[in-house]
């Protein structure tokens, strides 16, 4: 298993700007893999592009990144016993996940409670049902002063779920509610998102290859 540490320079010789977050990144990353260790899930929530970014980071973590990802031979064994043919053959195509929620999706919940709440507690009701103790919350916000991610993050505090910001320079409001801040060091929308791909991108290898192996 490759040192961690090894992804994240590698990261910071394709963008240098981002040496200054080292510390950061990594205190995520350690929040992450001890949420997944421990069973539990990641909730991640954005405005915009970034609740594009969520999904994506659902997209990388709950199926093969760098990795094939097979599924252990006991459990393979499990779905035999099921159904010895198809059993045998959906054991195959499936891959390890690890659990990711994006609280960007399901429009009719949305839709629902925008139009009989408030906007700006959509993702914090989301909390409510979904998060429990040992989860980490995810904010993404360009600004760090969203609503409704301040509003989530606040909800998450309040239900003992660990909070990670990923904001632009400053940080904003939401910095005040974060267990770990990690701040793209530009202050233009589509520069900080720029570079909010590349960081979660090295999340995602990290925690693949601890969990799964990377090339395997």
């Amino acid at each position: 298993m490759r040192d961690p540490g090894k992804y994240i320079n590698d990261l910071f010789v394709r963008y240098p700007k981002l040496e200054e977050t080292r510390s950061d990144l990594l205190d995520a990353y350690d929040l992450l893999r001890q949420c997944f260790e421990s069973g539990c899930k990641l909730l991640v929530a954005g405005n915009g592009g970034s609740a594009a970014d969520a999904e994506h980071i659902a997209g990388e973590l709950m199926k093969g990144f760098l990795s094939k990802r097979p599924l252990p031979e006991d459990l393979r064994h499990r779905f035999a016993e099921v159904e010895p043919v198809k059993g045998r053959e959906i054991s195959k195509r499936l891959q390890g996940a690890l659990a990711v929620l994006p609280l960007t999706s399901q429009d009719a919940l949305s839709t629902a409670f925008l139009n009989d709440v408030d906007a700006g507690d959509i993702f914090a009701q989301k909390l409510m049902g979904y998060g429990k103790k040992g989860d980490v919350f995810l904010g993404i916000s360009t600004s760090g002063d969203s609503v409704s991610i301040i509003n989530a993050a606040i909800t998450a505090k309040a239900l003992d779920i660990k909070v990670i910001g990923l904001t632009g320079s400053t940080g904003g409001k939401l910095k005040n509610y974060c267990d770990v801040l990690v701040r793209a060091p530009e202050s233009e929308t589509y520069k900080i998102q720029e570079l909010h791909v590349p960081i979660y991108h090295s999340w995602c290898m990290m925690l693949e290859e601890y969990f799964f192996g990377i090339g395997e």
